[in-house]
C-alpha cells in the first residue's frame, strides 16, 4: 500500500472515538501518530478496551498531566504537522495545547460536538445526541443506529477529509490551517433529504427469508431489477418498479422471498447481476472479507 503520509507527525490530543477513528486512518496512510493522554489513560481504556487497543495500535502514547505538563505537549505540537483533538471550544487552549500553540505549518483540527458559534457550543453530548439533534434518528427511533455514524463519518471521516485538504494546500502555500468539524452539522448533511431510499421503493428493501434471516435488494436501475424479476419468475413486476403504490409491489416481493433461506437465495442469485445480498452477521462478515 501506499503510504502518502509518510515522514508526516500527527500529535493526537483527543479522547474517546472520533479522534481516535481519525488519526487511525491517518496512521493508516503513513503518518506517525504521538497520543498524548492524561495520567490514567483516554477513558475509552475502560469503557470499550477493545475499541481503544484497535484504534490505537501502532501509535505511540505521551502520558502529560495537562495543563501543569503543558510545556512538553507544546513541544511536541510546536514539531507536529497536524494535531487533533476533541474538547469542547476554548479547553484545548485552558489546558495550554490550543491552536495558538501551533506553528504555521501545522494543520490543526478541533473535532466538536456542535461547532464554534452558536448556541450549542459548549453542550456537552455524544453520538447519539448529536444524530438526535441533527435529525437522523427521526425514522428510527427509539431504536439505537448500529454504527456511530455522528462519530465515525461526520467526526472522524470528516476530520481527515478536511486535513488531507489542509495538508494539499499547505504544499502549495506553506501555511497550515485550523480545521473546525461539527458533528452535528456533518450528520444533519448526511441525513437523507428523500425517504426513497429508506422508505420508498419496493426494489430498495430488506426483505425476510423462510429462516427469519434477511436478504438485501438494491437493485435500483431497471436493468438490475428486469433481470431479478425474471429470475424470481414474476417478469412482470418489472414494469411496476416505479409504481406510486409501493406497497403491493412490495408485498409480492416479500411474498416470493419468503419461500426459501437465505443460503438458498445467496446461491440461488450468486452468478447473476441483481444487486441482491446477505444481511450478514458481524462474524460472517469477517470472515468474507477479513475484517477483524
Amino acid at each position: 500500500m501506499q503510504r502518502p503520509l509518510a515522514a508526516t507527525l500527527v500529535v493526537d490530543l483527543s479522547r474517546y472515538l472520533p479522534g481516535a477513528f481519525a488519526t487511525a486512518e491517518l496512521l493508516r496512510l503513513g503518518a506517525r501518530v504521538v497520543r498524548v493522554e492524561q495520567p490514567g489513560g483516554d477513558p475509552m481504556r475502560a469503557s470499550a478496551p477493545e475499541w481503544y487497543d484497535a484504534l490505537n495500535a501502532g501509535k505511540e502514547t505521551f502520558e502529560c498531566d495537562l495543563p501543569r505538563e503543558a510545556s512538553a505537549a507544546q513541544e511536541l505540537i510546536a514539531q507536529a504537522d497536524v494535531v487533533v483533538e476533541s474538547f469542547r471550544p476554548s479547553v484545548a487552549s485552558r489546558l495550554g495545547v490550543g491552536p495558538e500553540q501551533a506553528g504555521e505549518r501545522t494543520v490543526y483540527c478541533s473535532i466538536t460536538g456542535f461547532g464554534e458559534r452558536g448556541r450549542h457550543e459548549a453542550r456537552a453530548g455524544h453520538d447519539l445526541n448529536y444524530l438526535g439533534w441533527a435529525g437522523v434518528l427521526e425514522r428510527t427511533a427509539p431504536a439505537l443506529p448500529p454504527v456511530q455514524i455522528a462519530d465515525l463519518a461526520a467526526g472522524a471521516l470528516g476530520a481527515v477529509t478536511e486535513i488531507l485538504a489542509a495538508l494539499l494546500t499547505r504544499e502549495r502555500t506553506g501555511r497550515g490551517a485550523r480545521v473546525v468539524v461539527s458533528m452535528t452539522h456533518r450528520s444533519h448533511a448526511l441525513a437523507s433529504r428523500s425517504p426513497l431510499l429508506t422508505d420508498g421503493f419496493a426494489c430498495y428493501r430488506i426483505y425476510a427469508t423462510a429462516d427469519g434471516r434477511h436478504l438485501t435488494v438494491g437493485a435500483l436501475e431497471p436493468k438490475f431489477f428486469g433481470r431479478l424479476c425474471e429470475c424470481i419468475g414474476r417478469p412482470e413486476l418489472a414494469e411496476r418498479q416505479f409504481d406510486p403504490d409501493q406497497g403491493v409491489l412490495g408485498d409480492e416481493l416479500a411474498s416470493v422471498f419468503a419461500t426459501r433461506t437465505l443460503a438458498d437465495w445467496l446461491s440461488f442469485f450468486d452468478d447473476e447481476d441483481v444487486c441482491v445480498g446477505p444481511v450478514a452477521t458481524y462474524a460472517e462478515g469477517a470472515a468474507e472479507f477479513g475484517v477483524s
